[in-house]
């Protein structure tokens, strides 16, 4: 006969507590990572104002209930809906996303650390119009900016060496984990409470990656985001009624994270939780297409440059080989039809096909009217992904983090160029003082899609100014982006 299972209430286990402590004890005040913050937060909420273009996401924004105003309610930027911090954090996390064009950590898990904006921005907002409401002070964009720091870390160093997606679960995980802890403590959440409130996120159902591989390569990835995000807040608030947690949620035997989801495997670390993935971050400035095929967009931009200048024809192309690393050819190496925008902005073919042919990579460009030409799937079909063992490694270097790719073609007369290597792409650390003026323009660009040039103008003003966004309050700053 069996024993007992033991029903003595265990600690909580150790990845949860060092969440909660770093969260509510770790003194963000490097210069480097809040100024990186601050860029991360233009650029953010850019992607989300050029996503209001495209009608396939607006009509997922606004209150589940039509009509419903909610009074000291969070605003969504680039919009007029004022709503509970719930759904607020949805509409604002799926704007983000939409246009895959928000920045990017890649390691053993790869995913979009600012995607936690959405539940950060819009609890920070509701509180703070609440705060005023009863006479009190409102929090300031520094504890957006150190909030986003912290939600970038949990959920960067988390992923330095634990692959989810190997599993078959999503890295919005992550967005929901790191979300719930940082929102949390903006919420005023006790350490036990904080300590429930993360035991809940991961107890919690988790999304699939189907949505994001074919054959099923879908428009919830651009949505899944800002999903993950709002589940955290209703997961942080829940918490804050009293709502118990469970301890022992990753390492109980049979039940457990690790058990039922992991293989039996406990997660492993890297590094202490501080602020280095913030300070490494990769914006994506130039093209709004998944991380892994930025270089290879470059790459591609360059050699349209030189078929015009030798004369040269997209017809005239009998190969082109792709040298790669492991993660690319494992995502976004696709062969046969692109269903959908979803299913083109994840195929490295077709985001060299573009800028080969046309000069240009944009989101428009996944649109039908844009995939109708047949030349984009005629040179498609001459590209092949080769890995190099290199590039991988390079990829997992925490000293490099390049994502390289090159690019050689090949003619049907029998010549070929020489292939263009592009190690680091123009978002990159090793590139933030050529990448941070295109950044700027790039946001300048998004705020012209929505507001008129004295809006736009007070804007970035503040957004510009360090020290004025550190000290302005959060609903200040977001009345500034309101229709």
């Amino acid at each position: 006969m069996s024993a007992p299972i033991s029903n003595v209430r265990p600690a909580p286990d150790s990845v949860l507590v060092d969440i909660v402590d770093y969260v509510l004890d770790f003194r963000i005040d490097g210069t480097l990572a809040l100024e990186t913050a601050r860029n991360c937060l233009i650029d953010t909420l850019g992607c989300g104002l050029e996503a209001l273009s495209y009608p396939a996401c607006t009509k997922l924004l606004g209150p589940i209930v039509p009509g419903t105003i909610v009074p000291n309610g969070a605003k969504v930027p680039g919009t007029s809906f004022q709503l509970d911090p719930v759904q607020a954090a949805f509409n604002i996390g799926a704007m983000i996303r939409w246009l895959d064009f928000n920045d990017t950590w890649l390691a053993a898990e790869w995913g979009h650390p600012s995607d936690n904006l959405g539940g950060i921005l819009a609890t920070a907002d509701w509180l703070s119009r609440n705060a005023i409401a009863a006479g009190k002070a409102p929090l300031t964009m520094k504890d957006v900016l150190i909030g986003m720091i912290k939600a970038h870390e949990i959920q960067g160093v988390i992923a330095l060496e634990n692959s989810f997606n190997k599993v078959g679960l999503d890295h919005v995980l992550l967005v929901k984990l790191a979300s719930t802890a940082v929102v949390g403590q903006l919420l005023g959440l006790t350490r036990d409470e904080l300590i429930n409130a993360v035991s809940l996120a991961f107890v919690d159902g988790h999304s699939l990656r189907t949505y994001r591989h074919a054959p099923n390569t879908g428009s919830r990835k651009s949505w899944a985001a800002g999903d993950a995000t709002s589940r955290a807040v209703r997961l942080a608030l829940i918490a804050k009624t009293g709502e118990m947690g469970y301890p022992s949620v990753l390492t109980a035997k049979t039940w457990g994270f690790y058990d039922v989801l992991f293989k039996g495997n406990a997660f492993k670390f890297q590094r202490p939780y501080g602020s280095y993935v913030m300070e490494n971050v990769l914006f994506k400035i130039s093209f709004p297409a998944e991380f892994h095929a930025q270089t290879a967009a470059e790459a591609a931009m360059t050699l349209h440059g030189r078929l015009a200048a030798a004369g040269k024809r997209i017809e005239d192309i009998q190969q082109i080989t792709i040298r790669t690393h492991e993660a690319a050819i494992r995502i976004i190496d696709k062969k046969g039809p692109l269903a959908n925008p979803a299913d083109r902005d994840h195929c490295i073919q077709y985001m060299i096909a573009v800028p080969l042919i046309f000069g240009r990579l944009t989101a428009a460009d996944y649109e039908d009217s844009i995939a109708a030409d047949p030349r984009i799937d005629a040179l498609r079909d001459k590209m092949q992904c080769v890995e190099d063992p290199q590039f991988t490694k390079d990829y997992h270097d925490p000293d490099k983090r390049s994502i390289a790719n090159a690019l050689t073609v090949e003619f049907v007369d029998g010549t070929k160029f020489e292939e263009v290597v592009v190690e680091y792409p123009i978002g990159h650390k090793r590139r933030r003082a050529d990448g941070i003026p295109l950044l700027v323009e790039k946001f300048k660009t998004n705020l012209a899609r929505r507001f008129s040039e004295k809006q736009r103008q007070a804007i970035l003003d503040v957004s510009l100014d360090q020290a004025r966004l550190e000290a302005m309050p959060v609903n200040e700053y977001v009345d500034l982006y309101v229709i």
